[in-house]
């Protein structure tokens, strides 16, 4: 069954009519409702609060970054293993074809279910993972491959293993690495962005966002225990850490926000992987007609301009 949170009950109660309706086979009722639901969704979507905007980032009903790969990519062959350690099954690796171009496609994956989150590790990758990352980036560069990542975790795995395998050096290596590649890489926030476990795989030629992603150096429920010491202040730190798409586009820190459908991926899945898949597509085909000396120094003056401000 469909979760729907509190803000979205209008919603839920309009659909239970219209679900009513079809099993009636009450045609003129359907219609009724459908332009009541169209309605409701515009009242109640366009007047989201930041906090608001976070929990669809998280809802339970969101596409994952599998999802995504199973609507969008054919003939898909994962890639496990970092061939050091292990392989981490909160990140990803699949080498397919979208719309006939033959991609690498990396993302981040929650684990839908206790056992799924479990294996998941709810979508907090552990060195090995970013690494395995890394593998599949420059496996994509040998065979002049375009790389789609997928972003969406709440951040790296702060676990004691992790620290000793060496996290951050893991995360570090890859924005290097990443920044060299030799091939257009495409990385879109279809949940939540958070922190470094965001940006290992965040780094390359365009950074777009869902409408109802977000994207934070740390969590609103971190920045209100650290900052006020209160979780009960966590929408105060949402709307203060600016983690909402058009924020974001507004301080130069991401290239473009995708519109996924008004009411939401959680409703459109489909829908919602049809908007990645075309963005990605418009992307690459840009970048393939630069040389690839062009490619890297336009994505070197866009990594350094990240951050940047001027005083009047």
């Amino acid at each position: 069954m469909a979760t729907y949170l509190e803000f979205e009950k209008k919603i839920e109660q309009i659909q239970e009519d219209i679900d009513g309706a079809r099993a009636k086979n009450d045609e003129y009722a359907i219609e009724a409702h459908e332009n009541e639901l169209e309605k409701e969704v515009a009242k109640t979507m366009k007047g989201l609060s930041d906090y608001q905007k976070l929990q669809l980032a998280r809802h339970p009903d969101r596409p994952y970054a599998l999802d995504y790969i199973r609507y969008i990519m054919t003939d898909a062959y994962e890639i496990h293993g970092d061939r050091a350690f292990r392989d981490d099954p909160a990140i990803l690796c699949y080498l397919g074809y979208i719309d006939g171009q033959k991609t690498m496609v990396i993302g981040e994956q929650k684990g839908r279910g206790t056992k799924h989150k479990l294996k998941r590790n709810f979508g907090m990758p552990n060195p090995e993972g970013y690494r395995k990352a890394l593998r599949a980036v420059r496996l994509a560069e040998k065979f002049n491959i375009p790389v789609l990542m997928l972003i969406d975790t709440p951040g790296a795995y702060p676990g004691l293993g992790a620290e000793e395998r060496g996290q951050s050096e893991a995360i570090a290596k890859n924005l290097f690495e990443f920044a060299n590649i030799k091939v257009p890489m495409i990385s879109v926030v279809i949940g939540e962005g958070g922190s470094g476990g965001a940006l290992a795989i965040g780094v390359g030629d365009k950074l777009a966002m869902m409408r109802y992603s977000v994207f934070a150096v740390i969590s609103p429920e971190g920045c209100a225990a650290i900052l006020w010491n209160d979780p009960k202040k966590v929408e105060q730190a949402a709307k203060a850490l600016k983690i909402t798409p058009e924020d974001l586009l507004s301080h130069g820190l991401v290239d473009d926000v995708l519109d996924e459908p008004l009411i939401g991926a959680h409703r459109t899945k489909e829908e919602s992987a049809m908007v990645v898949k075309e963005y990605f597509l418009e992307q690459v085909k840009a970048l393939k007609e630069l040389t690839v000396e062009q490619m890297l120094e336009k994505r070197y003056e866009h990594l350094t301009s990240v951050g940047a401000f001027s005083e009047e």
